[in-house]
């Protein structure tokens, strides 16, 4: 994938929806392993390996098939269409969620078992 294949896909101007998971944060007990970021919409949904699935089920909702990396340090792009990880352009801050948030996340959420809970 590259800038040109997913320029319809994507909205650089858009901020990102919050600092983590936007369903997670929504109930008391929701957490995450990793967090993505909807490259058209700036929803900031949870990993396929976390318990909720939450960033595929947005691209099943919407349609919005380009997904980037929202942890610190990482900037890949994801196609749900076919799979393909790519490049993009850069998107509206912050590239990613707060360094000091912990991974899983958020703080005090995390169940201690949570590997045992983790989609593989």
């Amino acid at each position: 994938m590259t800038t040109q294949d997913a320029q319809p896909e994507i909205d650089p101007s858009v901020p990102p929806s919050g600092p983590g998971c936007q369903e997670c944060l929504e109930t008391s007990d929701g957490w995450w392993v990793h967090l993505r970021r909807c490259a058209a919409c700036g929803h900031i949904g949870c990993c396929d390996t976390s318990p909720s699935q939450h960033s595929t089920a947005h691209f099943r909702e919407t349609q919005h098939p380009i997904i980037r990396s929202y942890e610190p340090g990482e900037d890949w792009f994801f196609d749900f269409r076919n799979g393909d990880m790519g490049t993009g352009p850069d998107l509206a801050p912050p590239e990613s969620h707060p360094k000091d948030q912990p991974v899983p996340g958020p703080a005090g959420r995390v169940p201690s078992n949570w590997m045992d809970l983790v989609h593989r």
